[in-house]
């Protein structure tokens, strides 16, 4: 019978020194791949929160245009949970109706919030022809 060449099989070799590598490597990088996903979590919420105020805005400042102040604030609160802190400021500015309004930055999730974004909008006044 012959002898097996030097060095065999994975298993013949005797080498113990790595067993569990993977489950320590898989353990190590969790935090890791935990905290690259809340970045991006809080990236999206930051992008949405523009999004949003950006848009309240715009409806605003059109609402505003037409019907006046109260309008105005109410169209940028409609679409607007609670939890964002929507502010809006409605007022004329020459021939334009301007809306700005103010969200707070949130923190994983609205409500939790750590600063303001702020979205403006324009519209022109309505005027009655004379």
């Amino acid at each position: 019978m012959r002898k097996p060449a030097r060095g065999g099989t994975r298993g013949d070799r005797g080498d113990r020194g790595d067993r569990g590598q993977v489950a320590i490597e898989f353990v190590g990088t969790v935090p890791l791949i935990l905290l690259l996903v809340a970045a991006v979590w809080e990236c999206v919420l930051i992008g949405y929160a523009f999004s949003l105020a950006g848009n309240a805005a715009d409806e605003a400042a059109r609402a505003g245009a037409v019907h006046g102040d109260a309008a105005c604030v109410a169209a940028a609160k409609e679409h607007i949970g609670d939890a964002w802190g929507p502010e809006a400021d409605c007022r004329k500015a020459g021939d334009i109706y301007r809306a700005k309004v103010t969200l707070g930055i949130p923190v994983f999730f609205p409500g939790l919030d750590f600063g303001e974004i702020d979205g403006t909008g324009g519209a022109a006044l309505e005027k009655e022809a004379e």
